[in-house]
């Protein structure tokens, strides 16, 4: 997700309205665009403004926490680190298919964007884990990512004193250092990687900052059906749906929720994921697989909704999801001076 995006356009049938209808012989398509204005209060209540934060940790969480994410010493061959996958000031991905983790190696599912990730219902595409806290844990120990143990992280951490000292402070109550604690600082620190938008103006009431060509997007979204997934404070994350509704998917090989949970009913299932940022953070879909968000849009059309949507059509859904990305917290996200090491 990330979003890379597993769905764009879910099953038709959306109930969005439009405040002025269109008549007459005019073809669809040119009737979406000549029509720009009076989009139906009861669509943006399907919409929420995005949150300040996403969760009230303190200070010294917080602080941990960022450095922590920065930091490759956590990995095993200490060459990685949670920034490396997921950078901050690229929108929280790397833009590679597939991330790149300890000695080079891959995994097979796009690494998706961190900021907004807290909002989200759950974490990981198959979702897998309840929270970002819990989401923390999974790269830390996989073999292929930053392949470390719980043992070895606290081992790294206890060693360095100004990092005991840190997180002492941020979990008083604790003796020494856990490994829950290491993933309860980083989720600390997530929670506060939010990217308020053009697209929140617009739901406050500021109708000026959307240009006539993304409120049409915004129409042919909605009429398509993809609201019907793609909805709520993060245009997505709180949800799941399978990919391929209407047809196959084309990669059959990642079989998503069902991998996890063995149910044969979560067979290509897997996270919706939000949209906001997505312009910034291609390539697509939960094994990367396309590289423009066009082709995706495309894709989710076919694959999703069975409709081939015309390049003007696509064009206005683009121009539309460009108002959903949001302004980097500049400050927040400044590379910490991290503990040294000690003599």
């Amino acid at each position: 997700m990330v979003l890379a995006f597993v769905v764009l356009g879910c099953d038709s049938g959306s109930d969005v309205l439009i405040e002025t209808p269109v008549t007459g012989s005019t073809a669809p398509n040119q009737a979406r665009l000549a029509h720009t204005e009076g989009v139906n209060p009861r669509l943006l209540r399907r919409f929420k403004p995005l949150r300040a934060d996403f969760g009230d940790p303190t200070r010294a969480q917080v602080d941990l926490g960022r450095m922590l994410f920065f930091d490759t010493r956590l990995s095993k061959d200490h060459d990685v680190s949670c920034n490396s996958c997921h950078a901050l000031d690229h929108y929280g991905v790397d833009n590679q298919a597939t991330s790149s983790g300890t000695n080079g190696q891959h995994g097979r599912r796009n690494a998706p964007t961190v900021y907004d990730a807290a909002g989200e219902f759950t974490s990981f595409w198959d979702g897998r884990a309840a929270n970002v806290e819990e989401q923390a844990k999974g790269p830390l120990i996989n073999p292929t990512e930053m392949a470390t143990s719980p043992e070895a992280a606290v081992r790294t951490l206890t060693k360095i004193p100004d990092y005991v000292d840190a997180f002492h402070a941020a979990f008083p109550d604790h003796a020494a250092i856990m490994f829950d604690d290491v993933a309860h600082a980083i989720g600390a620190f997530e929670r506060g990687l939010v990217t308020p938008s053009r697209w929140d103006r617009y739901l406050a009431g500021d109708r000026s900052v959307l240009s006539a060509k993304e409120i049409v997007g915004l129409r042919v979204f909605t009429d398509a059906g993809c609201i019907t997934c793609h909805t709520g404070e993060l245009v997505g994350g709180s949800m799941f749906q399978k990919v391929g509704v209407v047809a196959p998917w084309p990669n059959q090989s990642d079989h998503g929720r069902a991998e996890f949970t063995k149910v044969s009913s979560d067979d290509m299932v897997f996270k919706v994921p939000s949209l906001r940022n997505v312009a910034k953070t291609g390539p697509y879909f939960h094994d990367g697989s396309v590289a423009t968000l066009p082709d995706a849009v495309r894709m989710m059309a076919r694959y999703q909704i069975g409709e081939e949507l015309s390049d003007a059509d696509v064009a206005s859904i683009v121009a539309w999801l460009g108002a959903l990305t949001g302004d980097l917290p500049a400050t927040y996200i400044q590379p910490p001076t991290l503990p040294a090491d000690p003599p």
